[in-house]
């Protein structure tokens, strides 16, 4: 081999490190957006019978048959630059929100299990059958601040969306001591019926709207295992696993309530 054939064989070496080091580059861009963007979704609601996120993101494999089962063109895939999870399914209840169907298409057609069909069904006879109210997408939450409701202005809006009328959503008569003649009738979102549809958020009549939905785990606190409601025997299963140390200690508690009392209260003179 001459001199010159090694020169172009150089050449064409640091031309190919180059060009591979560039696409190296443009692959850990690329990548490294990847990676942001799945960490970067704590607001985005699923469709039903979705797993919680984490193991969610482990399961589904993105093949968008979900999407293409819905019949309502809810659901879409997340696309870069969204600052979602790639490819993942979700839906902006705002824009098009979940109707709840009957069947479940987007649930049946999961070949993963990353959307549960057993979340959504209920058992009778031995065997499962669809419920779609047991679908917890997220909950409802409402802007006591911008709801016109709030405000005194007549508005049901949501309250009539809402599919499980008067168990998801109520009206709550609350008097006016502005009028003093007028009633306030104010929604009020129960937790634990509330399906996270969306549907209510849709049909607000706010420019923003007044109510919308959360994923569950950042709308809802968490008690935790040092309160119980003594007078629900279902909450006992809360802390069946909690150990003896649920009471929460303070200097008062280690006092009689009457020897306290006696401490602190002021005596008339």
């Amino acid at each position: 081999m001459s001199d010159d054939s090694k020169k172009i064989t150089r050449k064409q070496f640091l031309a190919q490190s180059v060009k591979a080091l560039g696409m190296a580059t443009v692959a850990g861009i690329g990548w490294g957006s990847f990676v942001y963007e799945l960490k970067a979704a704590p607001f985005i609601l699923r469709p039903p019978g979705a797993l919680k996120e984490k193991d969610f993101l482990s399961q589904c494999i993105k093949c968008g048959l979900c999407v293409e089962a819905c019949p309502y063109d809810t659901l879409r895939l997340a696309v870069p630059g969204e600052n979602k999870p790639l490819g993942t399914p979700y839906f902006t209840p705002r824009q098009t929100p979940c109707y709840l169907c009957e069947d479940i298409p987007c649930v049946a057609s999961c070949p993963t299990g990353s959307l549960d069909k057993k979340s959504v069904s209920k058992e009778v006879d031995g065997a499962l059958q669809w419920d779609v109210n047991r679908t917890r997408i997220g909950v409802a939450v409402v802007d006591t601040e911008n709801c016109i409701a709030y405000w005194g202005i007549q508005c049901d809006a949501c309250y009539r969306a809402c599919p499980l009328l008067d168990k998801a959503i109520t009206l709550e008569m609350d008097h006016n001591e502005r009028t003093g003649k007028h009633a306030f009738l104010k929604p009020f979102v129960h937790k634990d019926v509330c399906t996270g549809c969306g549907l209510c958020e849709h049909a607000c009549v706010t420019e923003k709207a007044s109510i919308y939905v959360l994923p569950r785990s950042i709308a809802l606190g968490r008690v935790g295992t040092n309160y119980i409601k003594g007078w629900d025997k279902r909450d006992e299963e809360r802390i069946k696993n909690a150990g003896d140390n649920v009471r929460t200690q303070t200097e008062r508690s280690k006092k009689k309530p009457v020897d306290y009392l006696n401490d602190e209260l002021p005596v008339d003179e």
